[in-house]
């Protein structure tokens, strides 16, 4: 296939089958990290910016600022290199080394904040960066994906479409809950054209994006420290809270059978095993899998970043994958 720009290198229709932690039903996993810029987010960052234009808010030369753990900074550095935009990048120190160079290496502005917010988290602190810095320079344009309902609107016209298209008599859809653009863009279009498939969302144990209690999160990407504004768009059947041991316990699994995946990815994993019990049999299942794996190399598939971070783990990067998959 030949494709007209490197923007239009969205795959949305590739799905793999898993056989290992769902056997008694039917698990295919949404693989989004082929994509140009590597994972979901491309999607959104596509949607918001293509909003600005035909707004004409932007053109060649315009300065923009973002909130983000990594991949979406990815995607929007992308297309603001290849568009003419300026790009500024707010992080925190949990942002991937890989994705930060990665970002940088596009040509964008790195702006990082170091200090916790109340919460205990970073967004909090992220958030008012920007507001400060867009209060100095009005010249900069605030994509605000925790607001902008973009977010969503992407998700609806691509991610759920291209499920509904494979799946149409899909029984359960499992998303991680990040900023809850992928989550409310799935719940919109099955609740309006498929009510019978149930949403069953994914959060970070110390994530505060449905409420729980805040805690200290070490694997970017799912959860925050601040409830996102667009969260209430969102519609699920049920909620599942994933402890970041578990989810480098499914990371490492997968990596025994030849498949690197994110964070993320690991996390939503855990969270269709710790439902597993309530999946009738014979069921057809889709896990959204945002990203691959290669980035964590110095974070989740490094030992001494395990040893520094998670010392009591239960598992150790050269156990068999059967007692891995057994203690998850």
């Amino acid at each position: 296939m030949i494709y007209k720009s490197h923007l239009d290198l969205v795959l949305d229709d590739v799905f793999v089958e898993e056989h290992t932690i769902l056997p008694h039903a039917n698990l295919y996993m949404k693989i989004e990290g082929l994509s140009i810029g590597g994972s979901i987010k491309i999607k959104p960052a596509l949607k918001m910016i293509s909003r600005l234009e035909i707004q004409g808010k932007l053109k060649p030369g315009s300065k923009i600022i973002e909130s983000s753990s990594g991949n979406l900074g990815i995607a929007l550095s992308i297309i603001c290199a290849a568009k003419g935009y300026e790009f500024n990048c707010v992080v925190d120190p949990n942002i991937l080394p890989s994705s930060e160079r990665l970002i940088k290496s596009y040509g964008a502005n790195i702006i990082k904040v170091t200090h916790k917010d109340e919460n205990g988290g970073f967004l909090n602190s992220r958030i008012r960066k920007i507001r400060a810095m867009c209060q100095q320079d009005e010249s900069l344009t605030w994509l605000n994906q925790y607001e902008n309902i973009d977010n969503i609107e992407a998700h609806y016209l691509t991610t759920a479409q291209s499920i509904a298209n494979h799946f149409p008599t899909l029984d359960f859809v499992f998303v991680g809950a990040g900023t809850t653009g992928t989550l409310g863009g799935i719940s919109h279009f099955f609740s309006r054209n498929l009510p019978h498939t149930k949403i069953i969302a994914v959060d970070s144990v110390g994530s505060i994006t449905f409420g729980g209690v805040s805690g200290k999160r070490k694997i970017p990407g799912l959860g925050a420290s601040k409830e996102p504004p667009i969260s209430r768009l969102s519609s699920f059947h049920d909620i599942i809270r994933v402890e970041e041991q578990k989810t480098l316990a499914m990371c490492h699994a997968f990596a025994r059978k030849g498949m690197l995946i994110g964070g993320s990815t690991g996390t939503v994993l855990s969270g269709v095993q710790q439902y597993s019990d309530q999946i009738p049999k014979g069921s057809t299942v889709v896990a959204i899998s945002p990203d691959l794996g290669e980035r964590y190399l110095n974070t989740i598939y490094s030992p001494q970043w395990l040893n520094e971070h998670f010392p009591d783990e239960t598992f150790k990067p050269n156990q068999p994958l059967h007692t891995i998959i057994k203690g998850i």
